[in-house]
């Protein structure tokens, strides 16, 4: 179906509900949010099987420990359970896979674990039943929260398929292109819904976009590489042929061919991917990830972000204003906060990609890319105290392989405000890293997701919270935590952002609080601050010299 748009012609795909079919499974008892990442595989080194244990076509092998701390070294490596159908009778969780760099699954037998200490009974009488109570009870902010979400639901021949991005309560409309669907924005709703047991919703969201993967719709006579996400899509009504009377429901993608400076959206694609990996922790439904299409939807963006390019980096390659701060900040490059998310992508992409002959080498190469990325961040984009130093006495135009001064920093770059800010045990990982250049800004939210899916070192990830406690007032102060430290003012404001009205100095995009990325400030801050911790004591009481 082809409609006319001010771009020329553009593809739109008709309703499609066989999509929604042949998932093989429906939706489970609702659990407990699990981990959507894997932990770090580096607790313990898991015993070798002895020559000749083999069952079927992959290996078997037991791990002989006690049951405490084989629970706790099955819990915490790079695990996922969607590479075969379960056998008759048993368990969704019976089994975990480990996908090694052959591209191979190994089968270990879980330990079930003892049974659990039986609680104090008065205890439980006293106030176990209230407990339950008040923590099945909504208030009224969060009946008022679910009334809005639910009210700004979109439809597509019937069927609930996203989220607008955002609704003007005064008017009663949507403004601007607020009224689409945007793949970024719906991400926070998604967990809700799913969070919720509201799972339709999300299943149809990551079928819909994924029909809608890298088509023949141009920007200015420009094709989007294949496998492209769109940002976002609207439900539009076209006509049926050449009946007035007959019309259909079709979806528009924006590929950015409509977006502020025609760029394309990098992270769309991430985002899918990851919450892909949630839809399946969450509602145990691993037939989507399974489904043919979904795989090749998975390897086209893979391919998409893996493809050997001219840059060398093992960074992504960004251009200023495609990802999630869309509005000029002078991050062309390799901005963290895509990074980070890129990181979380390969590893959500290296759990759900079916190991088979044909994938091969792309889990080789995602684990190649892997490594090379995790170094590259945790030695090029940290600073502290030990790192501003180090800068300080850099020798410049260095020609060599073990030069210190890689990318040819000068120490003039480094600006008066970072010397008395950075707290002596703490630091965080920069903006930006180019040749000649250095992006001291802190941006909390790549910091955060850098916590998230380990692309941080346990010791980094302790610095970067401790820097957050230390400069609280900074970063936080009478207002929501600021996306940007320091913002971009007078002068450098002026000839970075274009003198941008609507990116003024401590504004939502300009330092201030986007309020797209506070659903994920908060979260991780609180949630990681009390975690880490925990995620450090057995890093360093099981094997202490960790590295990812």
């Amino acid at each position: 179906m082809n409609a006319t748009s001010a771009m020329g012609m553009v593809t739109v795909r008709p309703c499609c509900r066989r999509l929604l079919l042949g998932s093989g499974q429906t939706v489970g008892a609702f659990r407990k949010l699990p981990h959507i990442f894997p932990k770090c595989p580096h607790f313990c080194p898991v015993a070798s099987a002895a020559p000749g244990d083999v069952r079927g076509p992959v290996q078997n092998r037991t791990l002989r420990r006690g049951p405490a701390l084989a629970n706790a070294v099955a819990g915490s490596r790079h695990v996922g359970t969607s590479m075969d159908p379960a056998a008759a009778g048993e368990k969704a969780f019976e089994r975990i896979y480990m996908q090694g760099l052959a591209g191979k699954p190994l089968v270990i037998e879980r330990i079930e674990p003892g049974p659990l200490p039986e609680a104090d009974s008065s205890v439980a009488a006293e106030g176990g039943e209230a407990e339950v109570a008040r923590g099945s009870e909504e208030t009224e902010e969060e009946k008022e929260a679910w009334k809005l979400l639910r009210k700004s639901v979109v439809k597509h021949c019937g069927s609930p398929v996203g989220t607008v991005a955002a609704d003007d309560p005064l008017t009663g409309g949507h403004m601007l292109n607020y009224d689409q669907v945007f793949i970024r924005d719906f991400v926070p709703s998604a967990l809700a819904f799913l969070l919720k047991g509201e799972t339709e919703i999300v299943k149809n969201f990551l079928l819909h976009t994924l029909q809608l993967q890298s088509w023949e719709k141009t920007v200015d006579c420009y094709s989007p590489g294949q496998g492209l996400m769109p940002a976002s899509f609207k439900v539009r009504t076209m006509p049926l042929g050449d009946d007035k009377e007959a019309f259909e429901e079709v979806l528009d993608p924006d590929f950015g061919d409509s977006a502020i400076g025609r760029v394309a959206p990098v992270d769309s694609g991430l985002w899918w991917i990851i919450l892909l990996r949630a839809y399946g922790k969450i509602t145990g439904d691993y037939a989507l990830q399974e489904r043919v299409d979904v795989q090749t939807g998975i390897r086209l963006i893979l391919n998409l972000c893996l493809a050997d390019g001219f840059d060398m980096f093992p960074t992504l390659l960004v251009t200023d204003g495609s990802c999630m701060i869309d509005r000029r900040m002078g991050i062309h490059g390799h901005p963290l906060e895509i990074q980070a998310l890129f990181y979380s992508a390969l590893r959500c992409s290296r759990e759900m990609i079916a190991a088979n002959e044909g994938s091969k080498s792309l889990i080789r190469e995602i684990n190649n890319r892997l490594s090379a990325l995790s170094f590259h961040i945790r030695e090029y984009y940290w600073i502290d105290m030990k790192k501003i130093n180090e800068i300080y006495r850099y020798k410049t135009e260095e020609y060599s392989y073990d030069a210190a001064n890689k990318f040819n920093i000068y120490p003039e770059q480094i600006p008066a405000w970072l010397l008395n800010w950075v707290p002596d045990g703490g630091g965080y990982l920069i903006g930006n890293v180019q040749p000649a250049h250095m992006d001291f800004r802190f941006f909390l939210l790549g910091n955060l997701w850098a916590i998230a899916s380990s692309l941080t070192t346990p010791l980094q990830a302790e610095g970067i919270l401790n820097l957050i406690e230390d400069k609280w007032n900074d970063l936080v102060g009478c207002m929501p935590l600021k996306i940007c430290y320091p913002a971009l003012e007078y002068d450098e404001w002026r000839i970075i952002t274009g003198s941008d009205p609507k990116n003024t100095p401590w504004s939502y995009h300009n330092g201030g609080s986007w309020p797209t990325l506070l659903w994920q400030v908060f979260p991780f801050f609180f949630f990681f601050y009390f975690c880490s911790f925990m995620h450090l004591f057995f890093l360093h009481t099981c094997c202490p010299s960790s590295i990812l």
